[in-house]
């Protein structure tokens, strides 16, 4: 129960960060382009790369990666986690495997949120 209780408390930290994130760079850059999700997904794979190295290095320290790694830039955005994924993948020397799962996500994650929209628009209109 502790390692859900850190979990828990690093994702209400990193959903806040990102609520904060989009709110400033909505009122920086405008509507027009979707610069609060790029800049999370940036900041966020920045951090998941030196929370990663550390960690490494520290021999892992189980409740600070679940903190940290799974809860905070868990909350602020899953395209950290999945970039760390990618890059493990490559360092084990099976970057056929990461690229078909880079593929695999980026395109299954699209197709998947375009027929949600499909499943609800059918339902709206009946």
């Amino acid at each position: 129960m502790n390692s859900l209780l850190l979990v828990m408390l690093g994702g209400a930290l990193g959903s806040g960060a990102r609520h904060l994130t989009g709110r400033a760079t909505l009122a920086a850059f405008g509507p027009d382009f979707p610069a609060g999700t790029l800049s999370v997904n940036i900041v966020g794979g920045l951090l998941m790369g030196l929370l990663a190295g550390v960690l490494s290095r520290s021999g892992g320290n189980e409740p600070w990666r679940l903190l940290l790694g799974v809860g905070v830039l868990g909350g602020f955005t899953t395209f950290s986690s999945f970039s760390l994924d990618v890059v493990t993948l490559v360092e084990r020397g099976q970057p056929g495997v990461a690229l078909g799962y880079l593929l695999l996500s980026i395109v299954g994650s699209i197709a998947a949120l375009v027929a949600g929209l499909a499943v609800a628009r059918i339902g709206a209109a009946a």
